[in-house]
């Protein structure tokens, strides 16, 4: 209860202060009416949608649509504060080296109406980002590729192509059109091999019923390979008993052959090429935030350290604490969960998100120990339903012996 009154009143703070900004620049009382209505009516849903939820069904469409609103609400007043806040700041300045006037207004002037519209328009830039975000961006798929080169490569393997995918998250789309544009991208990349690297759902099996079909037509020569994320476990959901939560843990396990992906539990796979072997190594969830439950030693007992090997690990922090200098050489590994936060900046030259000050490898590609790691941006979205600069995205990776 004492959260939930520190997070309205640090709402309403926001929302009083970004009122100054309209206030300084008109009067219209249906204006200043119809701000706070708004302000209020966003507020109210999102309390109301988030104290109702009971934690059986996860983020439902309702759930993820009022976090959005609130974002869009708070977000742009939250950049027109910072404007106002330094004018606050002149305007205590210039009141202190008045206080010999008699005049109360002369000691403390009033705002300048034009940083007022100046705050106005930066927060319009936020704003109108966020829109696109919610309604374009979540669906605003990118096809990255990138070439790596392997001085172990086997030669049969010498420009093979590999199509990576990570946390599809089923649960939160809602456009059956972009989900099949989306299938069709991945498969005019003719890879030689698909893998994921989990999330398939955000909580709950049957958020997948939907989708199966579209999903089942990723076609690739050398199969398609998956691992499991920290949402396939069920582990956000207040389940009945624990037989219901394990029902629908092996219900999400079984998606996977539906669609065609052979799901690697702690386990590896072959692929082979003109006599030649590359190894594909799936571990099971693996975070040092999150269920720990890969077994690195097991899913590779069946390899050879000499091997070429492409390692599935869904969160890249297991990256950063097993892997990159693990003594059995794992020359690429696969991760996602990120998801860039689905907030960013992307320009050529410059990549930040506020995820890198939680995760050290978050998006894209990194090279330590001459072992690499791709961080996929994800293919869906949680909790939010928008991306806003770091899009949904298609890894393309080539290997290329040097």
């Amino acid at each position: 209860m004492i959260g939930w009154i520190l997070f309205i009143l640090v709402i309403l703070f926001i929302d009083f202060y970004a009122f100054q900004s309209v206030k300084t620049i008109t009067k219209n009382k249906f204006i200043l009416i119809l701000y706070w209505f708004i302000s209020i009516g966003i507020l109210v849903n999102f309390i109301l949608k988030l104290t109702s939820f009971n934690g059986t069904k996860g983020f439902t469409h309702g759930i993820m649509l009022a976090i959005g609103l609130l974002i869009l609400s708070v977000i742009p007043k939250i950049t027109a504060i910072l404007v106002l806040f330094s004018e606050d700041i002149f305007r205590v300045i210039k009141a202190a080296f008045s206080m010999s006037s008699s005049s109360v207004e002369t000691h403390f002037p009033a705002r300048r109406e034009f940083i007022a519209k100046v705050a106005l328009g930066l927060a319009a830039i936020p704003f109108a980002s966020i829109i696109y975000g919610m309604t374009k961006g979540k669906y605003n798929f990118q096809v990255i590729k990138h070439t790596l080169f392997f001085d172990d490569l086997p030669n049969a393997f010498d420009g093979f192509n590999i199509t990576h995918i990570s946390d599809i998250h089923s649960g939160s789309f809602d456009d059956e059109n972009k989900i099949d544009y989306a299938i069709n991208l991945i498969n005019e990349q003719k890879s030689d091999v698909i893998l994921f690297t989990g999330d398939i759902v955000n909580n709950i099996a049957e958020e997948m019923n939907p989708w199966v079909a579209h999903f089942k037509k990723l076609e690739a020569p050398f199969g398609k390979f998956s691992v499991l994320g920290n949402h396939d476990y069920g582990e956000y959901v207040h389940w009945k008993t624990l037989e219901e939560k394990e029902q629908n843990f092996q219900e999400i396990k079984n998606i996977h052959p539906k669609i065609g992906f052979n799901l690697l539990l702690n386990d590896s796979v072959y692929l082979e090429r003109e006599n030649e072997k590359l190894a594909i190594i799936g571990v099971e969830n693996w975070g040092t935030r999150f269920k720990k439950a890969g077994d690195l030693t097991k899913a590779s007992s069946k390899i050879k350290k000499e091997d070429f090997k492409i390692l599935l690990s869904h969160d890249p922090s297991h990256w950063d604490a097993e892997v990159k200098n693990h003594e059995n050489n794992y020359q690429l590994t696969l991760s996602g969960h990120t998801h860039g936060m689905q907030f960013g900046i992307e320009i050529p030259g410059f990549k930040w998100s506020p995820i890198q000050y939680v995760y050290k490898y978050w998006a894209g590609i990194y090279k330590e120990f001459n072992r690499y790691i791709n961080v996929n941006r994800g293919f869906g979205f949680l909790a939010f339903p928008g991306r806003v600069g770091i899009w949904p995205e298609i890894t393309v990776i080539t290997l290329k012996k040097r």
